[in-house]
C-alpha cells in the first residue's frame, strides 16, 4: 500500500516510516502536523495513512474527518496514546477505518492495514471492552464507508434533497454556508455529479431521501 505517516514525535516517525518500508509498503510521505500531511495528499496518489490525535497546529481526528470528506477512499489507522473511549468513538465518527494503540506492537499495525484494506474496520483489542457503545459506532461507520459516504456528508445530502438552501442546511447541523458548500462541492466531485438536481436524485435513489 501507499502509505503516509504523520507523527509529531520524530523517532516515532521514523520508526512507524522504516517498519512499513520493511513490510514491502510504499511511504510516499512523513508528516509532523496536520497541515503537511493535508499538503502532501494534494500531489500524492495514497492508499492509507498513519495518523496521531495530538499533533500541533490541528487534532488528529479533525484532520481525520477532513481527509474523509474530500478523500474517503483513503484508508486512516489513528496511532495513538490516547485510547479512552470517546477518542476511539470520536475518531470512527471522523470517518476512520482504525485505531491502534501506541503500546501496540509492529505486528499490529501491520495487521491493522491488512484488515483495513480488507474493507473492514480495526480495534486494539481489548478498548472495545472499554465502552460497549464503542463497537456501535464502528459499525455505524462500517455501513457509511460502504456507501462511500461520510455521516456529515449524509446529512447535507439529505436536507440539499430536502430543498433547503445551503444557509438553510448550515442553520440546522450547526455548521457554516461555507462549510456546506464545502461538503456540497466534495460530494458532486467524488459522485461526479454536476447539479443540485443530480444529487436529489442520487438521494432518492440510494434510498437517503424520503422523497
Amino acid at each position: 500500500m501507499r502509505v503516509i505517516v504523520a507523527d509529531d514525535h520524530p523517532l516515532i516517525l521514523e520508526g512507524i516510516t522504516g517498519m512499513l518500508r520493511t513490510a514491502g509498503h510504499v511511504i510516499v510521505g512523513a508528516c509532523e502536523n496536520g497541515r503537511m500531511l493535508l499538503k502532501l495528499l494534494q500531489q500524492e496518489h495514497v492508499d492509507a495513512i498513519t495518523l496521531d490525535i495530538g499533533m500541533p497546529g490541528a487534532n488528529g481526528i479533525e484532520v481525520a474527518r477532513q481527509i474523509a470528506a474530500i478523500r474517503p477512499a483513503i484508508k486512516i489507522i489513528i496511532v495513538s496514546q490516547q485510547t479512552g473511549p470517546v477518542y476511539v468513538r470520536s475518531a470512527f465518527q471522523a470517518g476512520v477505518s482504525g485505531f491502534v494503540a501506541k503500546q501496540s506492537s509492529s505486528r499490529e499495525l501491520l495487521l491493522a492495514l491488512e484488515t483495513v484494506k480488507r474493507g473492514q474496520n480495526y480495534v486494539t483489542p481489548g478498548l472495545l471492552d472499554e465502552d460497549r457503545g464503542i463497537a456501535t459506532t464502528i459499525d455505524s461507520a462500517l455501513t457509511r464507508k460502504r456507501s462511500g459516504l461520510t455521516q456529515r456528508q449524509r446529512e447535507v445530502l439529505l436536507l440539499i434533497s430536502e430543498g433547503k438552501t445551503a444557509k438553510e442546511v448550515a442553520t440546522a447541523l450547526s455548521i457554516s454556508a461555507k462549510t456546506v458548500e464545502f461538503h456540497k462541492q466534495a460530494l458532486m466531485r467524488g459522485l461526479n455529479l454536476r447539479t443540485t438536481a443530480e444529487l436529489t436524485r442520487y438521494a432518492i435513489a440510494e434510498g437517503l431521501s424520503p422523497l
